[in-house]
């Protein structure tokens, strides 16, 4: 009798881990660049374009889990966590967006300022 194994889908993890990290990426560097002395709000820039490319990743791992979970018949399992990693990784990429919106707005007032 054939004993029926259940094999791991470690692209759904990291879908799911690069999620949470493209979701948390501009909210982190906000906080980081407001606590350490000599940083101002406007350096928590870098933080965008983290969070644009874990978004991707986790989108692109998110994909690629779902594709192994139909090539084994559901055996790999992670269906809910490629499900979470698709997302926030949406929600990565929106926040990324609407961070490099306001900066690009910001570095517009200020250069029609003066």
């Amino acid at each position: 009798m054939a004993v029926r194994t259940r094999s791991s889908n470690h692209r759904a993890s990291l879908a799911a881990l690069l999620g949470v990290v493209a979701v948390a990426a501009v909210p982190v560097g906000v906080v980081v660049s407001g606590r350490l002395a000599g940083l101002d709000l406007l350096d928590a820039v870098w933080a965008v374009p983290v969070a644009f490319a874990a978004g991707v990743s986790a989108l692109l791992f998110a994909r690629g889990a779902t594709g192994r979970i139909q090539r084994t018949l559901a055996r790999a399992g992670g269906a809910g966590r490629a499900r979470l990693g698709r997302i926030l990784g949406v929600a990565g990429i929106s926040i990324a967006l609407a961070g490099a919106i306001a900066v690009g707005f910001y570095e517009l007032l200020v250069r029609l300022e003066g």
